[in-house]
């Protein structure tokens, strides 16, 4: 059973929140408190391993509250944020301090809302019980330094080594010189990006991104990335081009697609179905890409739950680019990297702290 405790200082929201939980044979919700002071009172009863959390509430707002549990205790955090301008800034903030994921609610209608967005609530809190807190990073990350390695230094670590997997290939599929970097993750990818962007040089090669976040927030974080980063990080537009030095993030709620314009590779951002339960989703991006750029491209997949980019990253593989999925010893959740190796989508397979300086390598 997921023990789950439900903070929100709405008594509506707090209603319908439990009984859908409550509705699941695998999920307890042990407690529903107004505010993070009443809930860090129950908590010393009975710890959780969920908390779905509203930001904003009194006595307590909801980041100080989920710092605290990460210095206690850290605990998968759902936060259930109000899908507003001013809450997805907060929101961020609460993504940089520890929470995994975030599940919006309009102001108006609220209860009719949650009430049809249930499915993605139960996912995300079962998502989050399977996170692997070990790994999640919180603060605020600085850009790094980068310096070559020594000449004739000291062996890599057995955990940091790449492990390469059977049918890796190469080969040229355009004639352009022109390369592009596909990243892909979900559940807990906030921290992964920011881990990762924050210590790429400012000449790095071009770099599009798609991150499961709803709309709205995708600026925000794009904006954040953007103060931490050497390159220059924001949410895409229909139409940018792919330029070295600078990352573009899917917009939440509207799907990104590789497209080539002549000798460059520009980005389509456009509406269109889920896919894989998603908007923009991984897959969509991934198999545009293969497409588009095919060996001149690298797919890279990290933390995340489901399989949204498996087969996306498989079509690119299939047409020579090269392909890495995030190990398992550093995944918030492992479940896209592992589908995507499974399918045999992926060439080589390498934890968080290496992913950096293998796409410097690629852009050499």
């Amino acid at each position: 059973m997921i023990k789950v405790i439900v903070v929100d200082d709405s008594a509506v929201v707090r209603q319908v929140n439990r009984e859908t939980l409550a509705r699941e044979s695998d999920i307890d919700v042990i407690a529903v408190c107004p505010d993070p002071v009443v809930a860090l009172e129950k908590m010393r009863v009975q710890w959780p391993d969920v908390i779905v959390t509203d930001i904003e509430m009194p006595r307590m707002d909801g980041i100080a509250f989920i710092k605290r549990v990460m210095a206690e205790r850290p605990t998968p955090v759902v936060v259930c944020s109000s899908l507003t301008e001013e809450g997805a800034a907060t929101t961020i903030e609460a993504l940089a301090a520890g929470a995994l994921t975030i599940i919006t609610k309009p102001r108006l209608g609220v209860k009719q809302f949650l009430q049809d967005a249930g499915d993605d609530l139960v996912s995300a809190v079962r998502a989050a019980a399977r996170a692997n807190m070990a790994r999640v990073r919180t603060g605020v990350a600085r850009p790094a330094v980068l310096r070559p390695a020594a000449p004739g230094g000291r062996s890599v670590p057995a955990a940091l080594r790449t492990v390469s997997l059977p049918g890796s290939s190469a080969g040229a599929l355009h004639d352009t010189t022109d390369k592009v970097v596909a990243i892909g993750t979900s559940t807990g990818g906030t921290q992964a990006l920011e881990a990762v962007l924050t210590q790429l040089p400012r000449t790095s090669t071009g770099i599009v991104v798609v991150q499961h976040m709803p709309e709205k927030f995708t600026a925000m974080f794009s904006e954040r990335l953007n103060a931490l980063c050497a390159m220059e990080v924001r949410e895409a537009r229909d139409g940018d081009r792919v330029l070295p030095g600078q990352v573009l993030i899917a917009p939440g709620g509207r799907h990104m697609l590789l497209q080539r314009s002549g000798a460059q590779y520009r980005v389509q951002v456009r509406d269109g179905p889920v896919v894989n339960r998603h908007k923009p989703s991984v897959d969509v991006l991934f198999r545009s890409v293969a497409q588009v750029a095919g060996s001149n491209a690298l797919g890279i997949i990290m933390t995340g739950m489901g399989d949204d980019g498996a087969r996306g990253l498989k079509e690119m593989r299939e047409a020579k680019a090269q392909t890495i999925a995030e190990d398992e010893s550093t995944c918030v959740v492992f479940g896209m990297p592992k589908a995507a190796i499974e399918m045999g989508a992926v060439a080589k397979v390498m934890p968080l702290d290496r992913i950096a300086q293998e796409i410097i390598s690629y852009g050499r």
